[in-house]
């Protein structure tokens, strides 16, 4: 697959490519209009565009609307497919399987359980479920591009050790890139990757710059549903600018109406679906 050999080159460039996370196929190809040559999902985003929380969708809406992004747009799509399929690493192997068929270029699978009380997979388990998921993402052609996702600091474990042991653990294991969302410390970041012998993602922090990363040795940057919650944030400040204050400036910074009548004519949404 053309895609996932695509998205698999850009983890070689010189430095990092920054890859955002529409949360539907009109976010999507805007994006890409813009210039970006990878998307990803984002499982919170998408969520919060169906008024769930994050972790409320089913794996099977989550793969449904994952096809629909993968079909909508010509440069690869990966997907953040939480904990998978389910808890074994059977189930972490299916995953790869659902997202290869679904059209994505490749795919992420995190340890965290989804149990408040034991929110992290213990360490063997974890091993296991990315040495099946590894596995199965060799098993389908077009080189898809499986990342390995440790969980801690975003669920209250702030052990770095064992974030990078448990990194370490799915780089052996096969993973083709590793990721430890809630870091965003430079220094931190720099520690990973000089630990660790595969690209690593990063989720954009505020205040470091795509250069500064890239110096650092991230290769990957994700947005997470940074996207969506900024398109929220702009409708919640225009509300409350009518509510409070009954004026409507906001209109002065919303996209052109004709620019996005131009980009989703059919002949635009199908120069993009090629």
């Amino acid at each position: 697959m053309r895609k996932s050999e695509d998205f698999r080159n850009l983890h070689n460039g010189p430095g990092a490519f920054v890859m955002p996370n529409p949360s539907d196929i009109g976010m999507a190809r805007l994006l890409v209009s813009m210039g970006f040559k990878a998307l990803a999902t984002s499982s919170a985003g998408y969520a919060f565009s169906r008024a769930l929380p994050d972790g409320g969708v089913t794996f099977e809406e989550m793969i449904r609307h994952c096809k629909e992004m993968a079909a909508a747009v010509d440069v690869p799509v990966s997907a953040d497919l939480e904990r998978g399929k389910g808890d074994s690493a059977e189930s972490a192997a299916e995953t790869i399987f659902a997202a290869e068929a679904a059209g994505l270029a490749g795919c992420s699978i995190e340890d965290y359980s989804g149990d408040p009380s034991k929110p992290i997979y213990e360490f063997s388990h974890a091993v296991e479920r990315v040495a099946a998921a590894a596995e199965a993402a060799r098993a389908v052609d077009g080189g898809f591009v499986f990342t390995a996702r440790a969980e801690n600091f975003l669920h209250g474990v702030s052990d770095f050790d064992d974030t990078v042991r448990r990194l370490q653990a799915f780089s052996a294991a096969g993973a083709d890139v590793l990721f430890a969302p809630g870091i965003s410390d430079p220094a931190m970041l720099t520690t990973l990757c000089t630990a660790l012998d595969k690209p690593v993602s990063v989720i954009a922090p505020r205040d470091v710059s795509v250069d500064q990363l890239s110096a650092i040795g991230i290769r990957r940057i994700s947005l997470g549903p940074r996207l969506t919650q900024a398109a929220f944030g702009a409708v919640e400040r225009a509300a409350r600018e009518i509510l409070d204050k009954g004026t409507f400036g906001f209109m002065g910074d919303v996209m052109p109406f004709d620019r996005l009548q131009t980009l989703y004519t059919p002949a635009a949404s199908a120069r993009l679906e090629k």
